[in-house]
């Protein structure tokens, strides 16, 4: 086999695993973004039936504070979905397991585990105390105390 050959062989063989992986990370996402509209349905139908039932001022405190709770879990589970259709577009414009700090690939393991990762976990660490770091030092940013 001549040189070119084997060169145009391995660009083949590098694209084909490229395209592979971007197909395996797709469906992972879209598989993410299936099971999270699935669990926001549910809890939309779920939110209804706590206002039929009649109940004493104690159940409807614990009812008013699944609300909230069910509330809550709702826009987080909005919020995780607009990440993940970034995500999707970041993959479209070949820019997804990019780190956007330092621009290396973010590894796989955390793509897995966060797929909508912007950075490569040593950014992210290093973002986190800097944060933590800022909040410490920031007077007033501490939780109040509950009078």
């Amino acid at each position: 086999m001549g040189e070119a050959t084997r060169e145009a062989a391995m660009g083949a063989t590098k694209q084909m695993t490229h395209h592979d992986r971007h197909a395996v990370l797709r469906g992972m996402l879209e598989e993410r973004r299936t099971e999270i509209q699935q669990k926001l349905r549910a809890i939309r139908e779920e939110i209804p039936s706590y206002q039929d039932e009649v109940r004493d001022s104690e159940e409807q405190s614990v009812t008013d504070f699944a609300q909230e709770m069910d509330f809550a879990l709702m826009q987080m589970k909005a919020q995780t979905l607009v990440r993940i259709d970034e995500a999707l577009l970041r993959l479209d414009q070949g820019t997804y397991g990019t780190c956007d700090a330092c621009a290396q690939e973010i590894a796989e393991a955390r793509l897995k585990a966060v797929p909508f990762a912007l950075l490569c976990l040593e950014c992210q660490e290093r973002e986190e105390a800097l944060a933590a770091e800022e909040r410490s030092q920031t007077p007033g940013r501490a939780l109040a105390p509950i009078l």
